[in-house]
């Protein structure tokens, strides 16, 4: 692994600067090569996408319901609309549901609807709770690298709040996980601007090996005689390192696109944690780095995805440049762009297979309940209470989803793909 961030210009006296970046840092302004792939649906990928997004907002006007003892308003809950993602109606969404949200008239108002939790969500709601606090060491470690990869080892705490769900972080992190971790993090205000920042107590080289980095060492800690001298001859510590990619259909057969990838990945490997301030901004070097930060901060995602919008708010903490999403279309065999949902939110190919996680999480498998329970809802209405309960159960056993995303996956829109100069994404 190449040295730590700050291990350039010597800050927090982090030993020397990293090799590749000494031979390299003012070498690389040969201009990136100008090919761009045309966008291509995958409806596997969409279906995740879409399917989660309502899991999503049910979580969080659960927790927004647990809030109010007495029940939510509708009226109140009505605003969260846009910050939910949700292409219908608040009210519209809670009755759709009837096996997580119990409606019942207003106390004083008969004809406004409040919104309680069913006795299934309820269980959900338990076993989110024993996953966060299961979870608690993984997701500050998360939150930590997430901290490390920023240029001033701070994060503005709207940023960190608008990744909660996607980082597995609790819906309290503020006032449990934070104070748990007093090493790890602490909160203060920036001077330039006032905003509230969680900030990095202490560098943690121990979490400074990227998720690309650590894929590198289990092959070759599982490889095979036949490629042990091709495994010796790269060593663990090697900037050589290639990312994982899954084209779309008909695109990794092109050979000026494969000549395009093999050229990308001789490109040295710059760790998303090092300081990169002597690297040429406008060369190859740098946009590989772009991508390895951009791979490293999904990988740190619960589901291998987030929005778009969730990034760009971090452009100026992780040093990515102004029009940073055409790194998502140069590269569509390692990200995924979907428009599902009125909103564009980026995947991580390499973890998803056939519509589902390749390594799920924990809290992953429970929000998978919570899709259930959902799904339960819709095709039972009021019948389907005492399915949901069960779904709902302190059982480790999975039912079995639709296969509808796993049909799916494979049948991406061959479309054309052409070459061009990148144009503006934002």
């Amino acid at each position: 692994m190449v040295g730590a961030r700050g291990g350039i210009l010597g800050l927090g006296g982090r030993g020397p600067a990293s090799p590749v970046i000494s031979h390299l840092g003012l070498q690389t302004r040969a201009a990136a090569t100008k090919v761009r792939l045309k966008w291509v649906k995958n409806r596997g990928l969409d279906h995740i996408i879409d399917r989660d997004t309502d899991v999503k907002a049910a979580c969080l006007l659960k927790d927004a319901i647990l809030r109010c003892p007495s029940g939510a308003a509708a009226r109140s809950l009505a605003p969260l609309q846009k910050t939910l993602g949700l292409t219908v109606p608040v009210l519209r969404f809670l009755r759709r549901y009837p096996t997580l949200f119990r409606e019942a008239p207003h106390p004083r108002y008969p004809s406004l609807p409040t919104f309680s939790l069913s006795d299934a969500a309820h269980l959900l709601h338990r076993r989110e709770q024993r996953a966060h606090l299961a979870g608690a060491g993984a997701a500050a470690a998360r939150l930590t690298r997430l901290l490390m990869m920023s240029n001033s080892r701070s994060v503005p705490l709207p940023a960190i709040a608008a990744l909660r769900w996607d980082l597995g972080l609790p819906d309290d992190f503020l006032a449990s996980l934070v104070p748990a971790f007093s090493d790890h993090f602490r909160v203060e205000r920036r001077r330039r601007d006032g905003v509230l920042c969680l900030s990095l107590s202490g560098w943690k080289e121990e979490l400074a090996v990227s998720e690309l980095e650590k894929m590198n060492q289990r092959a070759l800690s599982e490889a095979s005689y036949r490629d042990f001298k091709r495994a010796s001859a790269m060593p663990i510590s090697s900037p050589l390192l290639t990312f994982p990619m899954s084209f779309p259909r008909g695109y990794g057969s092109q050979n000026k696109v494969k000549a395009w990838m093999e050229e990308f990945h001789r490109l040295p490997y710059i760790s998303p944690y090092e300081d990169v301030s002597s690297v040429d901004p406008e060369s190859e070097l740098m946009e590989k780095h772009v991508v390895g930060v951009l791979h490293e901060l999904l990988s740190l995602t619960i589901h291998k995805k987030t929005k778009r919008n969730y990034l760009r708010a971090l452009r100026e903490e992780l040093n990515l440049p102004h029009r940073f999403t055409r790194v998502f279309t140069r590269y569509p065999g390692i990200f995924y762009l979907s428009l599902k949902c009125k909103t564009t939110t980026v995947v991580l190919r390499e973890g998803y297979r056939r519509g589902k996680l390749v390594d799920p999480h924990p809290l992953a498998l429970v929000r998978d309940k919570f899709h259930y329970v959902m799904r339960t809802g819709v095709l039972y209405r009021d019948g389907g209470l005492e399915e949901a309960k069960l779904a709902a159960g302190e059982d480790d056993e999975l039912p079995e989803e639709e296969e509808e995303a796993e049909e799916q996956e494979d049948e991406d829109e061959g479309e054309e793909y052409y070459e061009g100069s990148d144009g503006d994404d934002d």
